[in-house]
């Protein structure tokens, strides 16, 4: 399992054979999330205020990682 911050709130994810696995996602106050997982390798939670996003991806392909997007309006 790997936990994953961002400032828009926290992510757990389980890494496995059959791909990535949403354990939590946990919004920061003033945010709200959202997830989307079009491939079961692939998972993204998105953490969504008025004046800023954060997008965590976490993946299988080609090796077990996770990777945070931080944008600014």
């Amino acid at each position: 399992m790997q936990t994953i911050p961002s400032e828009g709130g926290r992510v757990t994810v389980r890494y496995g054979s059959g791909g990535v696995c949403l354990i939590s996602a946990v919004p920061s106050q003033g945010f709200t999330v959202s997830t989307t997982q079009s491939a079961p390798d692939t998972l993204t939670v998105k953490f969504a205020a008025s004046r800023h996003e954060s997008e965590v991806t976490a993946t299988t392909v080609p090796v077990d990682r996770a990777s945070v997007r931080e944008t600014s309006f």
